[in-house]
């Protein structure tokens, strides 16, 4: 069967995360917490299954996650740009509160999920669904019959569970998109289809503990 198996990541945990600031296409470096999240998931990866390649995106918080894993797993280590987050123009360095204040109105765009209203200065959901989706097809025709894992942003995790479910852009999210969990996909030319999503057990698994190794 012409199928590529994905494994997709957010990136760790970073300080503006916790301070519920957009990051965008701004680099921001994983904090404490993100960095540990990284080697967790990365001597996870190695210890369950066969990696062929990592792709992350080249943004300095997914590069981050991604090169342990890599390490870890001794798969080749690759950047696309396309697999960056959304540009939130001058949404980016704003906190949630900071932009209700300052632009309600755009605020409120934001919130409805408007899939074709862009930030100022930024980028529609209907435009970063394309790019991200021509990314996945390009990356994912290349590996058929193979297992490659894709390092990205929350934003983008959201487009590719909406592809792999049929769910609609302006439709609200009810799934996780948290830090280092594991979405696995399946990619045909046909397609995307969602396997599993949200597995943080390696976040609390003990086993991967340098202390009981």
């Amino acid at each position: 069967m012409d199928v590529t198996r994905i494994i997709a990541i957010r990136h760790g945990e970073t300080a503006w995360n916790v301070d519920t600031r957009i990051q965008g296409q701004l680099d921001i470096p994983l904090n404490d917490t993100g960095r540990w999240q990284a080697e967790r998931l990365a001597r996870a990866l190695a210890a369950r299954e066969p990696i062929d390649v990592v792709y992350t995106s080249d943004l300095l918080r997914a590069w981050e996650t991604a090169r342990p894993v890599a390490a870890a797993t001794g798969a080749p280590l690759h950047t696309d740009e396309g697999l960056r987050e959304r540009g939130f123009g001058s949404f980016q360095g704003k906190t949630f509160t900071e932009i209700e204040a300052a632009m309600p109105e755009e605020a409120r765009r934001w919130r409805q999920r408007d899939p074709f209203w862009a930030p100022p200065g930024g980028e529609s959901l209907t435009s970063m669904r394309r790019r991200v989706i021509e990314t996945l097809h390009a990356l994912a025709s290349r590996h058929v019959g193979e297992q490659i894992v894709l390092v990205a942003h929350g934003g983008v995790m959201d487009v590719l569970y909406r592809a792999a479910t049929g769910q609609e852009l302006q439709a609200p999210r009810t799934w996780q998109l948290g830090n280092t969990a594991i979405n696995r996909l399946l990619w045909s030319p046909q397609g995307l289809s969602l396997v599993g999503w949200s597995d943080t057990a390696h976040l609390d698994d003990e086993t991967l503990d340098e202390s009981t190794a």
